[in-house]
């Protein structure tokens, strides 16, 4: 049997009164990057935040490489969340620092070598930098660890096209082989270049799934735009 990076079994997740995860099942292979896409409130970062263990679903199950949510699967997960959690009085070695401290498979000359490369200083303080350049630096220490699920929470959103390039290169290149990558965003256009499968998300429940190569030979469009012709389909879009 194929291993599973992700597992996930009747999985739903309820804040009071809105549903916002519906008894989903998704299950995510090695050495892939999928595209976790939908409109504002599908579900997007709820899972994201469920398969990080930052919450506790309602009810179902979600295991990563085989185990459940726990101290033990969050060493196997590196999570960038759509808004940052690094104080801007920080200098970028200090962050480095505070990675290597808590993960231990944070690869730092990884890490500043491509901060080089972009001639970002080390003693830098991160509220000193473009916004585009902090984007990059928070991608940077997420990519640098040898985790086995990376979690990119709207990596490209609120940057120039040029920081864009960079970030999706940088995902392209800088993960194993055997990790699987999921990122959640809007921008499906500039980021379906770099996907290998996708996962439509509409309402808490999956309503389309497949490969991008797929999409196009059966339909010859764009993932951008089957996403656009899905969705004005749909209630509540």
């Amino acid at each position: 049997m194929e291993e599973y990076v992700l597992n996930a079994q009747g999985l739903s997740m309820r804040y009071h009164r809105t549903l916002a995860l519906d008894n989903l099942n998704l299950t995510l292979t090695p050495g892939k990057i999928v595209g976790l896409l939908g409109p504002n409130g599908s579900g997007k970062t709820t899972l994201i935040k469920l398969t990080a263990g930052l919450l506790t679903p309602t009810s179902g199950e979600i295991q990563v490489c085989g185990q459940p949510i726990s101290p033990a699967t969050k060493a196997l997960v590196s999570y960038l969340p759509d808004k940052t959690y690094f104080s801007a009085k920080q200098k970028i070695r200090e962050l480095l620092d505070t990675f290597q401290d808590f993960y231990a498979d944070f690869d730092r000359e990884r890490a500043e070598n491509m901060l080089g490369a972009l001639g970002i200083s080390l003693e830098a303080r991160l509220g000193s930098l473009s916004k585009g350049n902090q984007e990059k630096v928070q991608l940077v220490v997420v990519m640098s660890r040898r985790a086995r699920l990376y979690l990119l929470d709207e990596p490209i959103g609120g940057v120039d096209p040029a920081a864009r390039d960079y970030i999706l290169n940088t995902i392209i290149t800088n993960y194993d082989p055997t990790a699987t990558v999921l990122i959640s965003t809007h921008l499906i256009e500039d980021v379906e270049r770099v996907l290998d499968e996708f996962i439509f998300l509409n309402q808490g429940k999956i309503v389309r799934q497949g490969t991008a190569d797929q999409v196009r030979e059966e339909t010859g469009k764009s993932l951008d735009e089957l996403f656009r012709e899905v969705f004005k389909c749909l209630p509540n879009c």
